[in-house]
């Protein structure tokens, strides 16, 4: 439950139970420079990444309690001056092309210089996801592709493509698989996060668990990578560390499923295992704070949904 007396939330006023259980290119002007994110001088210094998908809706789109609340988030954002931006995918509707991306840009556009983009199923609505490529540029990887490794502070950050049918698949066997096993092999630092869009367990009414990254997940994990993030699911989900069938594990991944950067809000189905907490009652974007040894983590906007630390193993 809110505090008595908190503070209206910035797109959605009504507030719903929260459940804890055990275990919105080219050819327009963007909006320049990172509002308020601190260059980052050295890897021993904690940073802070800022996460959230399924973001802007297409131009002109309004406002609402539920639907459209791109710009809210984009200002949440901007107050935690991030170091690094994630977007999870489904990052511009209805179908990321060129036309509807000026949406994003108007918002989440401003964090560019430290976006590390993630696609999703509806940027794929344009042929090949030119629009996501288009926009994000070399920051988003090779076309036909969207799978890169970058650092941010002390950690490494791997960003992979969950369209495992636009990729060719996302087996050990496939070009995604073999990259990934590359990227792994080199060695990782202590501390690891990675990204796509799909998550692999959700218990979010609309999508829930996508087993086809079941073996990109089993690779992570036996790579000792600390947390993997997602969206897809219009809702805000954690769930303890677990393996790629779902077992509890400690030495597995803990995933945040985050999927309320503006578009829309749904809800839940029944709580899948390893379900922690469960939200879809405002819009929020996942602020962590990486250092070289472990991890901060908060869901900004509803005070007291969810925050804790961790230790990377």
């Amino acid at each position: 439950m809110l505090p008595a007396g908190a503070p209206a939330r910035l797109v959605c006023g009504l507030l719903g139970a929260l459940v804890i259980v055990a275990g919105c290119s080219t050819g327009f002007t963007r909006v320049g420079g990172v509002t308020s994110g601190a260059s980052v001088t050295s890897p021993a210094q904690p940073v802070v990444l800022v996460a959230a998908g399924d973001i802007a809706c297409p131009p002109g789109g309004e406002p609402a309690q539920r639907a459209c609340g791109q710009q809210a988030t984009a200002e949440l954002t901007a107050g935690l001056g991030p170091a690094a931006v994630l977007p999870l995918g489904d990052d511009q509707y209805d179908d990321g092309s060129d036309r509807e991306f000026a949406s994003y840009d108007a918002s989440w556009g401003r964090f560019l210089d430290v976006t590390h983009p993630v696609v999703g199923n509806h940027e794929y609505q344009t042929r090949d996801a030119a629009g996501y490529f288009g926009y994000f540029g070399d920051r988003a990887g090779k076309p036909g592709q969207g799978w890169y490794a970058t650092d941010v502070g002390a950690w490494r950050v791997i960003v992979l493509n969950s369209e495992c049918a636009e990729v060719h698949g996302c087996g050990d066997d496939s070009d995604q698989g073999r990259w990934l096993a590359g990227e792994l092999a080199a060695g990782t630092p202590r501390c690891t996060l990675a990204a796509w869009h799909r998550p692999r367990f959700s218990s979010g009414d609309e999508h829930g668990d996508y087993p086809a990254v079941a073996p990109l997940w089993a690779q992570l994990h036996k790579a000792g990578v600390d947390v993997v993030l997602n969206g897809h699911d219009h809702d805000y989900e954690r769930f303890a560390p677990q393996d790629a069938a779902g077992h509890p594990d400690p030495g597995g991944p803990v995933e945040f499923v985050v999927g309320t950067g503006g578009f829309s809000l749904r809800g839940f189905g029944p709580a899948k295992p390893n379900s922690v907490v469960r939200w879809s009652d405002s819009f929020g974007v996942l602020a962590m704070t990486l250092r070289p040894d472990g991890y901060d983590w908060r869901f900004v906007d509803a005070p007291g949904v969810d925050s804790g630390s961790a230790s990377c193993r």
